[in-house]
């Protein structure tokens, strides 16, 4: 009886790590796939220097490269100090579209800010960046 224990719980053990693999791989393909959907010009611009004061306008340009539309689902800005813009429409396969943002400038000095942009073919924001300085004028 103890032998057929021992031979029972081998054999679960052996057949556990066969399907333990399979759904990892599935997994990373649907990834890819979905991070393939949109082809970004650029996801950080350097600005340089801007004069204080004056709003500043950034514009991030990106390429449809699925085979579906995409729409833009939600643009957030970091802070107050920034607002956005983007495309509304759906943007067909092969078809560009943008997100703006525009940054008030109101202090001197080093800045970062970022975008977070939701798209509807996934729900993981992708992150935009720029950076420069506000010199006083």
């Amino acid at each position: 009886m103890k032998k057929l224990k021992i031979s029972s719980l081998v054999a679960v053990l052996a057949f556990s790590t066969y399907y333990a693999e399979v759904l990892p791989v599935a997994n990373n393909t649907i990834e890819k796939v979905i991070v393939d959907a949109v082809k970004w010009a650029s996801e950080s611009i350097d600005v340089g220097n801007i004069p204080q004061g004056t709003p500043k306008l950034i514009k991030f340009e990106f390429t449809n490269v699925s085979k579906a539309p995409v729409i833009i689902e939600n643009v957030a800005p970091s802070c107050g100090c920034t607002t956005a813009d983007y495309t509304k429409t759906p943007i067909a396969p092969g078809k560009k579209g943008f997100v703006s943002a525009s940054y008030n400038a109101a202090n001197t000095g080093a800045f970062v800010k970022t975008v977070n942009v939701t798209l509807s073919d996934s729900k993981t924001p992708k992150t935009l960046s720029f950076k420069g300085t506000v010199v006083a004028k």
